[in-house]
C-alpha cells in the first residue's frame, strides 16, 4: 500500500462529552494518546474499556465532507469526536498496519464504528447511519512524538 497523506487538524477533550478543542500541536505519549485529551488521562465515556484502541482516533475528511454531499448533514472536524483528522489516506486500510504521522509511529488496531451516545450528544439524527463503515480509525501509539497540522502521513 502506498500513499501520502496529511494531517488536517488534531483535537482533544480534557472530559467526556465536552466539545472537542482543536490544538496546534498536541504531545503523544506511548501507551496513552495524546496528551490532554479524556481518553489519555483516563476520564473519556468509554475509558472504562481499556485497550490499545483507545489511544488515537483519526477520521478522513473526506468522510466528513461526504455527510454533506450524501447526506446533507454538516459536521466540522471537532464535531466528529475524533483526535486526528486526515486527507489523502484509506484508514479503513490501516487496520494491523503501521503507519508514521510525522514522527509518531502508530499502529492501526480496528475501524471506529459511530454509536448512538455519538447522535445524541451532537443532537444530529442520522448521524449514526451515515457514518457506518466511515467513521475512522482507532490506533495504538508505538513511539512518542508530536503531532501537528500538515503532518505527512504515511504506511510503513
Amino acid at each position: 500500500m502506498t500513499f501520502e497523506g496529511e494531517v488536517v487538524s488534531v483535537h482533544i477533550a480534557s472530559v467526556g462529552g465536552e466539545p472537542m478543542m482543536e490544538v496546534a500541536q498536541a504531545q503523544v505519549v506511548a501507551g496513552s494518546g495524546l496528551a490532554g485529551d479524556r481518553y489519555a488521562e483516563g476520564v473519556g465515556t468509554y475509558s472504562k474499556k481499556q485497550g490499545p484502541d483507545r489511544e488515537v482516533t483519526l477520521i478522513e475528511i473526506e468522510a466528513i465532507e461526504a455527510l454533506v454531499r450524501d447526506h446533507d448533514i454538516h459536521l466540522d472536524a471537532g464535531q466528529s469526536r475524533r483526535n486526528i483528522v486526515t486527507r489523502g489516506v484509506p484508514l479503513n486500510h490501516l487496520v494491523g498496519s503501521e503507519f508514521r504521522v510525522g514522527d509518531v509511529l502508530m499502529r492501526g488496531v480496528r475501524l471506529n464504528e459511530p454509536c448512538r451516545y455519538f447522535e445524541n450528544l451532537l443532537g444530529i439524527e442520522g448521524l449514526h447511519d451515515a457514518l457506518i463503515n466511515r467513521s475512522g480509525l482507532n490506533a495504538q501509539v508505538i513511539s512518542e512524538g508530536s503531532v501537528r497540522a500538515g503532518d505527512v502521513i504515511k504506511p510503513l
